[in-house]
């Protein structure tokens, strides 16, 4: 997969609702649940991040739950690429990026968001060919207004800011004309899952994927 491949993959995805729910799964046990309950709100696009022991069986789990696109987030080595892909993802998203990286990205055709947090960071995967690429983390690197500056000179990139993302700053990235959609992880609050709120998830997706962009 070649970088342009990737990031028309990536705009795709990011194309499918506004905002991607960005999820740390302890137990791999609600993963079916959760993800049918964001789906079902209207949030069909989902990371979950490498950061737990049980995040790639839940991947594995949510993949098998119909209608939505699972991604693995927080990858940062190509083993963690090979791992994503095997677990059954289908894009991955990362907080920067290594050229081992995105070689591995490419090598195992998954479609790759990498993370970039200043100017000369997008211009050199721009220079790669990728043109979406996630912003992060985006409320401590200034946040809507930096995003903004950053869109002035190279308009060509467009953003999935993350990091520092909730409702109630949502809507000044989702604003933007660089920005596709936004990454949060408001939208699945650990105490819901933990007791099984599946509804609640529900009313919180729908009201993220109400977001106008």
């Amino acid at each position: 997969m070649t970088p342009t491949e990737s990031s028309a993959r990536a705009r795709d995805i990011c194309l499918l609702a506004p905002v991607v729910p960005v999820l740390v799964i302890d137990d791999a046990a609600t993963a079916a649940d959760l993800a049918r309950a964001l789906i079902t709100g209207g949030l069909p696009a989902l990371e979950v991040t490498l950061r737990t022991p049980a995040a790639l069986e839940a991947i594995t789990e949510m993949a098998r739950v119909p209608g939505g696109a699972v991604g693995a987030g927080t990858l940062l080595t190509p083993a963690d690429v090979e791992a994503a892909k095997r677990a059954g993802a289908t894009f991955g998203v990362s907080p920067g990026v290594t050229d081992a990286l995105l070689d591995a990205a490419e090598a195992n055709d998954l479609p790759l968001l990498p993370g970039a947090a200043t100017a000369t960071e997008v211009m050199r995967l721009l220079a790669r060919g990728y043109t979406v690429q996630k912003f992060f983390p985006a409320e401590v690197n200034g946040g809507a207004p930096a995003l903004k500056a950053i869109g002035a000179p190279i308009p060509q990139v467009s953003f999935c800011p993350t990091g520092g993302v909730s409702l109630k700053n949502a809507a000044d990235y989702l604003s933007l004309a660089n920005v596709l959609c936004v990454g949060g992880s408001w939208v699945a609050p650990a105490a819901m899952v933990k007791s099984g709120d599946w509804d609640g998830i529900t009313r919180l997706a729908a009201e993220a994927a109400a977001l106008a962009r």
